[in-house]
């Protein structure tokens, strides 16, 4: 069923393409705020949403934040959002924040994620504080009204409630396997 906003986010240990083991225990402890997208390889969603993604990182990581993302697509359907594709993805665009794999779709399902890309943001005691999309327009970053998920970012590192807490996520659905 997925995580609820105010309930605590899920853990996770799950292989970067830096060849290194992530941690969302270890994230907490040093970020005021971690960002989760999950994406993949494939989906035009998340190619539109790249750039914006390494904006948002760019801006907020001064100030105690981190995106993380996480590629949960099963591989046997989709060879390329296979764990070597997310590497040559990784370094084709440049990605400035760590790119993770969730072989076993656990993390995805304990999210309650369903699309690529849909984001979370948690605050540093580990709860849920929004889901859903980056902002209102995937098509044109220029005629974006609605920041989200930036938005989202700015009230939790000043102390605010966030609102909306939650948005509907916009994308591709999940590779599920089957």
């Amino acid at each position: 069923m997925g995580t609820a906003i105010g309930e605590y986010a899920p853990d996770f240990e799950l292989p970067g393409i830096d060849n290194s083991v992530h941690h969302l225990a270890r994230y907490l402890q040093k970020f005021r705020a971690v960002g989760v997208v999950f994406m993949c390889n494939h989906c035009p969603y998340v190619q539109l949403y790249l750039e914006r993604l390494k904006q948002i990182q760019a801006e907020f990581a001064s100030q105690g934040f981190t995106l993380i993302g996480i590629n949960p697509n099963d591989a046997e359907q989709l060879p390329e959002d296979s764990f070597d594709h997310m590497k040559l993805f990784g370094e084709k665009y440049a990605l400035n924040f760590p790119y993770l794999r969730d072989v076993t779709q656990d993390v995805a399902q304990s999210f309650g994620a369903t699309k690529t890309p849909q984001a979370f943001l948690i605050d540093q005691a580990g709860i849920l504080s929004y889901c859903g999309q980056i902002d209102d327009n995937p098509d044109r970053p220029t005629a974006v009204s609605q920041s989200y998920l930036r938005t989202a970012i700015a009230q939790i590192l000043s102390g605010n409630a966030i609102a909306p807490a939650a948005t509907s996520p916009v994308g591709c659905s999940i590779k599920w396997r089957t």
